[in-house]
């Protein structure tokens, strides 16, 4: 029993020795961690948050989690951060004096802060006055920058970063216009530069800027939604703080604008966190159907363990928000990876500044300090600067770096609110290049419905005016309005251009309600401008559309946007037709035109002095006679090849070389002749009394136009007609009565219009007038809009489908003009060109038979010169070579051979008939020896001639009684 009381104590004992060996070695690491803890240089940090809104009190816990687990995972560090937080209570003055205390009074070395951009546009000054950092992971207005203080710098995203993200969805879905509704602060005015500037490069309209105060009540929200609602358009971009862009969607959703038909896109700010305040239900049930954008966080495993933390801490002081924001907040998330790259900035600087030290020493030199408001400068805030701009980490939001004071860019990420929730649809990359396809989900929109707004509706009640062109008397089959015979007021509006427009609107994906707004003057029931004035209504606002028989020019699209054409134009020029040219007595003139006549007669010259050059010498049907007789003998023989009766022979080869050509000409020109006025006398063709624009303004002529078009600014700036020559005329039949008359009675010579509009003219006269020159092209006939309305592209989709449906057309034209197809299509101009064959059309053969003609002379005289170059040069060797040339080219003397020829033949025939005689029966042998000697002294004489000949070549030239001379070939 006393053994076992013994083991008792003896346990006792051992139990109480090991409490006190462990109570000995807490109290050491107790007192180790106290040393190092005391050891750690202690950095103070200011911090300015509204710390009555939801994302003040968020971003304090942020900050308190990251101090936890910066100092728990770098507990060796030999530097804190200790924060002292202030309450700017939204208000700039209360922020600014928070942070005159903190750099005076608690000698900070950075602020965190202020929350909101207007807040920060005040410290940030005072920053630069202390060198201190003032670093701001919520204020993200585009106008604070480092170039207003190099002091300041952003931990969180630019909002001039998400821009390009807004307009690749507006661009993305086609619509045309957005309405801009933001808060009249320094971060709801901030983004509207770059956002509006986006628009315009992708073409698209801000048509109107909704601006609230923040302190807006309910009834003045509501009284702007209402102005909302009355206009087009259904596309809104929302940029608000969370507080006031809740309240604005929860109105707009008792309005009845968060229904089919309306878009909603949201930015950054109000997509990234909503107001909690309200109560869930009502705060995401206005929020059904909205599209966002914010930056996207990449997934870790820090953040996911973030996460857990997270939900498990209690934050009552928080209060409610909304599921898919209860989890992670972005903000939050910016203000933790704040804490951690400061945390690290700091003892980057640590080794080499003593904080405390630093800040005292400065404080007691009064040199250092602000006059007007006593502010510390520090000298560790440069050092911190420029620490914090090269801290590069992995955070919680993502990559952490930042790049001129900026946080770098990141991926954004598309939202859209569906059943009390946020669903991603789409992510964009680094371009913020986005386009809806397969892989993104299909966003649900306002009114729950998978439908695509259009962006642009006709508000309830509302009717477009739309202006239509009135003429008195004018082309009814364009437009024609019938007037009701009580009250003058228009009954019913029809026509060509009227019912193309009733075909269009039934063939729009949605109802149009209009009205039809004649453009007349009300006492005279006229036209109460020109086409110009009409259009400028719609800049007036006086109509929102046009529709008629307008035409689509440049300086037109200034003022107004036109739909595709649906009917093709251009200005033609109308005359009068020439009497029957079949009753002229000179017709036979016309087949070819003055220059060819020239032409022709000058080839056959030619061609007769070239023959006769060739063949004079050695041709006695050319070279006898008289230089009289010789040129009559040329002349008729080259005329006489145009019927071919010709009947001089050709002795020289090259003659009959050149003549082989000629002919051919001659023929190809007698039968182009005979076509041509065979066509004259047997076709029925109009000609024109004037063929084109220049003849009108040489002569002075008057010309007409259609009363209040655009053409007679064509007529005078493009034409250059004078204003004094111009006549304006409205209907057909004054056309035709200015024509008949002629400018010299009254009328004119030429009428100026639309093709459509000649068309219906020519019609009802087809055989008087024709249409002559050019087409001077317009765009067509179109229906005008206000610029940048986005009824435009639907109504230009419509126009295609019924230009393109062949039934439809052709029904309308034959109703319209059912007279057209009785005459020739006046499109098919009358060609300026005359109808005679002109030397244009023969200038090939004229070159060939000149080209034949020039070389046949040539080599002919180069032969003739080389064969008589010793007898010329002998007689005047003391001449010039060009004028022995002359001289040897102008030479006529007969050729010997050809005279020995000739002698020979005669003698021939002589003798033959004498010896003939003498063979006779009754000759006696007297008679036959008698003709037998004369034949042969006939046959001696000729062989005395010849050499009598052959020393003529000797003789000298001016001793020739028979030498002739003529200019040869030139």
């Amino acid at each position: 029993m006393a053994n076992k009381n013994m083991r008792y104590h003896l346990v006792f004992f051992i139990i109480i020795f090991l409490d006190l060996i462990s109570l000995y070695g807490k109290s050491l690491a107790i007192e180790e961690k106290r040393t190092t803890i005391a050891s750690k240089q202690m950095v103070r940090i200011g911090v300015i948050l509204d710390l009555d809104s939801p994302i003040g009190k968020m971003a304090r816990s942020y900050m308190s989690m990251a101090l936890s687990d910066f100092y728990a995972r770098n507990a060796n560090y030999r530097t804190k951060l200790t924060l002292s937080v202030k309450n700017s209570s939204k208000d700039a003055v209360a922020a600014a004096s928070a942070a005159l205390e903190l750099m005076n009074n608690e000698e900070v070395q950075a602020i965190i802060g202020p929350q909101n951009s207007n807040q920060a546009k005040f410290v940030i000054n005072l920053g630069e006055k202390a060198q201190i950092p003032i670093i701001s992971f919520s204020a993200t207005s585009p106008s604070l920058s480092q170039t207003q203080s190099r002091f300041f710098i952003r931990t969180g995203l630019d909002d001039s970063s998400q821009v390009k993200a807004i307009t690749s969805i507006v661009k993305a879905y086609r619509w045309r216009e957005v309405v801009l509704i933001y808060e009249d602060t320094e971060y709801g005015n901030g983004l509207i530069p770059y956002i509006t500037d986006a628009f315009q490069q992708i073409d698209k309209r801000v048509p109107y800027r909704s601006v609230m105060s923040p302190s807006s009540s309910p009834n003045q929200i509501l009284k702007e939604l209402t102005t909302l609602m009355k206009m087009e358009t259904r596309v809104f971009l929302v940029h608000m703080t969370a507080s006031l862009g809740s309240k604005v969607l929860f109105h707009a959703k008792e309005a009845g604008m968060m229904s089919k038909g309306y878009a909603w896109i949201t930015t950054a700010g109000l997509s990234t966190l909503l107001h909690p305040e309200m109560e869930e239900a009502k705060v995401t049930g206005s929020m059904e159907g909205v599209l966002g954008v914010r930056p996207c966080v990449p997934t870790s495993k820090d953040l996911e363990d973030f996460k857990l933390r997270w939900k498990r801490r209690k934050l009552p002081n928080i209060g409610k928000t909304m599921q898919s924001t209860s989890e992670i907040n972005l903000f939050g998330l910016w203000a933790y990876d704040t804490i951690w790259a400061l945390a690290k900035a700091v003892e980057l600087v640590g080794p080499e500044v003593n904080y405390s030290s630093d800040v005292l020493k400065h404080k007691t030199n009064s040199k250092n300090t602000d006059e007007m408001f006593g502010i510390t400068v520090s000298k560790a805030g440069p050092r911190l600067l420029q620490a914090l701009l090269r801290t590069s980490f992995q955070g919680l939001s993502g990559k952490f770096q930042l790049i001129n004071g900026h946080l770098q860019p990141a991926a954004y990420e598309i939202i859209n609110v569906v059943r009390k929730n946020e669903t991603v649809i789409s992510h964009l990359g680094n371009s913020n290049c986005w386009a809806p396809n397969k892989e993104a989900s299909e966003p649900i929109w306002p009114g729950n419905t998978i439908t695509r707004p259009e962006g642009w509706v006709i508000p309830a009640g509302k009717k477009l005016k739309i202006g239509v062109p009135v003429a008195s008397d004018d082309f009814k089959e364009f437009v024609n309005i019938d007037w009701s015979r009580h009250d003058d007021d228009p009954q019913r509006f029809s026509g060509f251009s009227i019912d193309v427009f009733r075909e269009v609107l039934k063939r729009m994906p949605f109802a149009v309600p209009h009205e039809f707004i004649p453009y007349v003057n009300s006492s005279t029931k006229e036209a109460n401008g020109t086409y110009d004035e009409l259009l400028y209504q719609i800049k007036l606002k006086q109509f929102d559309a046009v529709v008629g028989d307008t035409t689509i020019i440049g300086n037109r699209t200034s003022y107004v946007d036109f739909t595709l054409p649906y009917s093709e134009t251009g200005v033609q020029m109308v005359v009068k037709v020439k009497d029957n040219e079949r009753k002229n007595i000179w017709i036979f003139l016309k087949p070819l035109s003055w220059d060819l006549w020239l032409t022709s007669g000058a080839a056959f010259i030619f061609t007769g002095i070239v023959v006769w050059i060739l063949e004079h010498r050695i041709n006695t049907e050319f070279g006898d006679g008289s230089r009289k007789q010789q040129l009559a003998t040329t002349l008729w023989f080259s005329f006489s090849t145009l019927v071919f009766a010709h009947k001089e022979k050709v002795v020289s080869n090259w003659t009959r070389f050149v003549l082989i050509i000629w002919i051919f000409v001659v023929l190809i020109l007698t039968q182009s002749y005979t076509a041509s006025l065979a066509s004259l006398l047997t076709v029925d063709k109009l000609q024109p009394a004037v063929v084109d624009v220049n003849a009108l303004r040489q002569t002075g002529a008057y010309v007409g136009y259609h009363k209040n078009s655009f053409v007679k600014d064509l007529l005078i700036s493009q034409l250059k007609f004078e204003k004094k020559n111009l006549q304006a005329y409205s209907t057909p039949e004054e056309f035709h009565q200015a024509l008949s008359n002629g400018s010299k009675n009254g009328g004119v010579d030429a009428i100026f219009d639309e093709s459509p509009y000649i068309k219906v003219f020519h019609a009802k006269y087809c055989s008087r007038y024709i249409v002559v020159g050019p087409t001077y092209r317009t765009d067509g006939f179109g229906f005008a809009f206000p610029l940048g309305s986005p009824l435009v592209a639907h109504i230009s989709r419509a126009i295609l489908n019924v230009t393109q449906n062949y039934t439809i057309m052709d029904a309308m034209q034959r109703q319209y003009f059912p007279y057209e197809t009785k005459c020739q299509d006046p499109s098919s101009t009358f060609s300026l060109d005359n109808l005679s064959l002109n030397v244009h059309s023969f200038g090939g053969l004229f070159i060939i038979t000149g080209v034949i003609s020039i070389s046949s002379c040539l080599i002919y005289m180069v032969h003739f010169h080389y064969n008589h170059w010793p007898a010329f040069s002998s007689v005047h060797p003391e001449a010039s070579v060009s004028s022995t040339i002359v001289k040897h080219f102008i030479f006529d003397r007969k050729d010997s051979s050809v005279l020995a020829i000739e002698q020979t033949n005669q003698a021939t025939h002589v003798n033959s008939v004498s010896v003939t005689e003498a063979r006779g029966d009754d000759a006696s042998p007297y008679d036959r020896n008698n003709l037998l000697s004369h034949a042969v002294s006939s046959d001696q004489g000729i062989s005395d001639n010849v050499a009598i000949d052959e020393e003529d070549d000797e003789i000298p030239l001016h001793s020739m009684d028979s030498g002739r001379f003529i200019y040869g070939c030139a």
